[in-house]
């Protein structure tokens, strides 16, 4: 029997994620066995510094990807929020999964339990790893501090209720539904009050965000990018129509892998306006001064 081997962070997290993989690719290919092979990343070991100062790209990819050059696996699980904004020569995303929820949600310290960011004390302190989440946050809650805060979820998490330090954690819903801490969920911020990753973007050091809306054929994008300290930002929505049930037919011009992504179930047609619907609306943003904002937040973040 032949056996393929699945890369992975060591994470309790990430582990969760790959054995659901996993599960589902036995489903599909009964007559393979699988073999996951777990290994640290530079993101994982280091963990007194916030993620957008380190300084590296890749932070929880890069030992992934070596293994994988150097045929000591298969292919590799991530997160789509891990993922370097451009793949190595010859990588190409192979299948991505059906999405869980892509909101934020709001952790409370026990003697804050029942409370929102809104009604939090003044000046309570309020941890994220994420400048996307810290930017929309602080603009939308400005009598609330934020600050850095790194781990795993159960570190994070035991950070919390055993110090003083922080009212509340902002952390992944979908990290908090796959370890089972549904319960835990104070508050779930929709995209009216923090719009959510779109994979990687620009990095750990970009405030950059999306919402993204399929209905009747229209697919609706709205991105915004944010100055660190949310005073300055842009957000704009535009649309365009998806036909992803039109008969998918290969010609001389059908790129299987556009921007490193093999998707051979979805028409060409659909791939080439979901793509250039996001590169219209990032013109946009960028022509109407969006430059200038993230530039600022990368020389703020560096100095500081």
């Amino acid at each position: 029997m032949k056996v393929i081997r699945v890369g992975t962070r060591k994470s309790q997290l990430a582990r969760i994620q790959t054995d659901s993989v996993v599960a589902m690719l036995k489903d599909l290919y009964p007559g393979l066995q699988f073999e996951i092979i777990a290994m640290s990343t530079t993101g994982d070991k280091i963990l007194d510094t916030a993620l957008s100062k380190i300084g590296e790209k890749s932070l929880f990819t890069k030992e992934l990807e070596y293994a994988l050059e150097k045929n000591e696996v298969d292919l590799v699980v991530h997160s789509l929020k891990d993922l370097p904004t451009i793949l190595p020569p010859a990588f190409t995303i192979g299948a991505v999964c059906k999405r869980e929820s892509p909101y934020d949600a709001v952790i409370f310290h026990p003697k804050y339990a029942g409370q929102t960011l809104g009604t939090l004390p003044e000046k309570s302190v309020v941890g994220t790893s994420s400048l996307r989440r810290a930017a929309q946050l602080q603009r939308k809650f400005p009598h609330l501090e934020f600050k850095s805060i790194r781990g795993n979820l159960n570190t994070r998490l035991r950070k919390l209720d055993e110090q003083q330090e922080f009212s509340a954690i902002i952390l992944a819903a979908a990290g908090l539904q796959r370890m089972g801490w549904q319960n835990r969920v104070g508050q779930l911020l929709y995209p009216e009050e923090c719009l959510y990753a779109v994979g990687q973007e620009g990095g750990c050091s970009v405030p950059v965000a999306v919402h993204t809306v399929l209905k009747d054929e229209q697919l609706y994008l709205t991105g915004g990018v944010w100055s660190l300290d949310g005073s300055d930002s842009l957000k704009e929505t535009m649309q365009t129509t998806i036909n992803i049930l039109a008969q998918h037919e290969d010609g001389p011009e059908d790129d299987m892998q556009r921007v490193s992504i093999t998707a051979r179930n979805i028409p060409q047609g659909a791939q080439t306006a979901a793509e250039n619907l996001g590169i219209s609306l990032a013109n946009l943003l960028l022509n109407k001064g969006a430059k200038k904002i993230l530039d600022v937040a990368r020389q703020l973040n560096d100095a500081h």
